[in-house]
């Protein structure tokens, strides 16, 4: 039971003020005029002041509320590090009893997970979080048992109470690190590219030779094995063997003593680009096509084009000078013979022979198809005349045979086969075959490799076929600049022939037959690109060896699909048929994993401006004792909490000091006296 004296105001304070000045006034008047009832007068006006004043004698019935101590506990994976984890445990056990045994005390242990994602330890948000649903007038201390190791030290904090970090980890800790400092997303295949490594050893490390085992491997293939110095910044140039994503994995053997090898490895993943792709445009003679392959190749910013047009046929005898024929000659032994290797695609535009080009170099490119090259042919009617490009060497590799002066002259639809739906070159072009006609089709037999689009009578239009390590093309028509003047329509030439072209480029994008996975966190999404209808399980090896199998759902033709859930970060594998890849999961590196050693740097400023204290676990545990508001709340082998006093109030009484009729006799009778003793005379 307490009891107080309150005033509760029956006027606004300010009016409460101006009373007061002018009671002060009249009575200061009263002796300045030499009224002799001036005391009488003073009696009164304060009889008034305090009734306006309405004090009250207050009694409070309270009840004592017990202090809230918060106990931290660290469960983050660096804290799985050593013996932390177990100093940890038996800290908080140790420290649960003594505060359990603390009069009026309650004890709230609060779990520190790792973060969302790579977010590391969260020790300060999840705190706030915690202090939001209790009374802050009830916390006494907060107790954090960590390695110090945060990610959220910046977090503005406004704590009731003193912070204290009990600190696992030993003094003699060590631990040695690989970390990527430089790693672009996209690098020009086959140039090299610089990535900055560097290796430290942090802590009490013991003292080791100058170089260490480095071991470098490119898409899961066997390692190659570098000495390298610690403690320096290494430049590593590193080339990349194809296009699309190259998983790269740098290693270090675990060393004896280290804290955790999960560190001594990092994964990057860069993208393999060509640094610009040469086309050689060759065509026979001039038409509308010609300003459509040419329009498409230039809008390319990543082709660089080279094209030709025959003007003149050498059989045309009209006496103009060879000086007036052309800018510059047709060096045909130059790009046929010397640099023939120098271009990503040869495309022969209503080409045909007139001696021009001799057998010698058409026989070069069927070489160029074999040895890796790409070559398509735009047929003209010319493909079906004794002239055909089929009638040379370069017939050997081409993908299906004219019929003998076949040119079919009559409008037709371009289709899409049911195996070009699954192609990556034909499936899902715009527009969905509501397309304009052609008006002329070369007709072709005995397609060899895949019939992607197909013409009059369901004669093969596209052909796509692969010749030893190259691939070659042939579009038995002239006419998809129909297309692109907007004939009936017009349809999607832009995309087929860009699709068409990136395909003979090896774009990896353009595959018909690839496994590709991609990742969001430890989620994997697997996608099999296929011709064939049915696809085997995949199956995926994870970091240590085990293998799970995966159902494959077809999602869109040719396209089959499932997802994964990674149990850990590190490099995948995975297989299906005669596809493989690789995929890395998770961060290139783990947060929780690049400052092992633990350390007090992070909370320092933060306890001390709750003039908390920092405690090494392998030193003992403190005492913990009470320690007044204000006050230091850490000293050697002791941390201080802040017993706060807070209480309940159960039930209030109020009774006033003034009642109206004791005001009202008073002021009445003071009233009445000064009248009475300033009327004598």
């Amino acid at each position: 039971m307490t009891a107080t004296i309150v005033f509760d105001p029956l006027v606004p304070l300010a009016l409460l003020l101006v009373v007061i000045i002018v009671a002060a006034l009249s009575v200061i008047l009263a002796i300045l005029r030499g009224l002799n009832g001036w005391g009488l007068r003073a009696g009164a006006a304060l009889v008034v002041l305090g009734a306006l004043a309405n004090p009250s004698y207050q009694q409070e019935d309270r009840a004592p509320l017990s202090d809230i101590v918060f106990l931290l506990e660290d469960e983050s994976a660096s804290q799985k590090l050593g013996d932390r984890a177990r100093q940890t445990s038996d800290a908080a056990s140790a420290l649960a009893a003594q505060i359990a045994a603390r009069p009026n005390t309650e004890l709230r242990r609060v779990a520190i997970p790792d973060g969302a994602g790579d977010a590391g330890t969260q020790l300060l948000t999840t705190l706030t979080d915690a202090l939001a649903e209790e009374p802050r007038a009830r916390i006494a201390g907060i107790l954090a048992l960590s390695d110090g190791r945060i990610h959220d030290a910046d977090l503005p904090l406004d704590l009731p109470a003193p912070l204290h970090l009990l600190m696992s980890g030993l003094k003699t800790d060590w631990d040695r690190r690989l970390t990527v400092r430089n790693a672009p997303a996209f690098a020009i295949i086959g140039e090299p590219v610089t990535l900055t490594l560097r290796i430290d050893d942090l802590g009490a490390a013991p003292a080791n030779g100058p170089l260490v085992q480095l071991d470098i491997s490119i898409d899961g293939d066997d390692p190659q094995s570098f000495r390298v110095p610690i403690g320096e910044n290494l430049e590593l140039p590193v080339t990349l063997p194809h296009g699309g994503r190259n998983v790269i994995q740098f290693s270090l053997p675990q060393a004896d003593g280290e804290l955790t090898d999960r560190n001594n490895t990092a994964l990057i993943q860069m993208n393999g680009v060509r640094d610009r792709l040469r086309v050689l445009l060759v065509s026979g003679e001039p038409h509308p096509g010609g300003r459509t392959w040419r329009n498409l190749l230039k809008s390319d910013s990543s082709v660089d084009l080279v094209h030709f047009t025959i003007l003149r046929p050498p059989e045309k005898q009209d006496g103009v000078p060879v000086n007036e024929l052309s800018l510059i000659a047709f060096p045909t032994r130059e790009l046929f013979m010397e640099k023939i290797d120098d271009f990503d695609l040869i495309i022969f535009d209503r080409y045909k022979r007139r001696g021009i080009l001799p057998a010698l170099y058409l026989d070069n490119v069927a070489n160029y198809i074999r040895q890796g090259g790409a070559v398509l042919v735009a047929a003209g009617p010319d493909f079906a005349t004794a002239d055909s490009l089929f009638r040379s060497p370069l017939g050997a590799v081409l993908p299906a045979t004219p019929t003998t002066a076949r040119v079919i002259e009559e409008p037709f639809l371009p289709k899409v086969t049911d195996l070009g739906k699954r192609h990556p070159v034909t499936a899902g072009l715009p527009s969905g075959g509501d397309w304009g006609r052609w008006l002329r089709q070369i007709d072709v037999t005995d397609p060899q490799g895949t019939v992607v689009m197909e013409g009059i009578d369901e004669r093969p239009l596209l052909v796509l076929n692969r010749v030893e390590e190259g691939r070659v093309a042939l579009l038995a028509s002239d006419h998809a600049w129909l297309w692109s003047r907007g004939y009936e329509g017009g349809g999607p030439q832009l995309e087929l022939l860009r699709r068409l072209a990136h395909w003979m480029m090896k774009e990896p994008e353009l595959e018909e037959e690839a496994l590709t996975a991609d990742a969001e966190g430890q989620l994997m999404r697997i996608r099999r690109r296929t011709l064939e209808q049915t696809v085997p399980p995949v199956v995926v090896t994870a970091p240590d060896g085990t293998t799970t199998e995966l159902v494959l759902e077809e999602t869109s033709p040719g396209i089959f699909e499932s997802v994964f859930q990674g149990p850990e970060i590190g490099l995948y594998r995975l297989a299906n048929g005669d596809q493989s890849a690789v995929i890395g999961l998770g961060p290139a590196a783990p947060r929780e994993f690049v400052e092992t050693i633990a350390s007090d740097a992070a909370l320092r400023p933060v306890v001390d401006s709750l003039r908390g204290g920092v405690a090494r676990l392998e030193d003992g545990l403190p005492r913990l004792r009470n320690v007044r508001p204000g006050r230091p709340a850490a000293g050697r082998g002791w941390l201080g909490l802040t017993p706060r006093d807070a209480y309940e109030t159960r039930d209030v009484r109020q009774t006033p000091l003034l009642p109206g009729w004791l005001v009202l006799l008073l002021s009445a009778g003071l009233i009445v006296g000064a009248w009475l003793r300033e009327g004598r005379k």
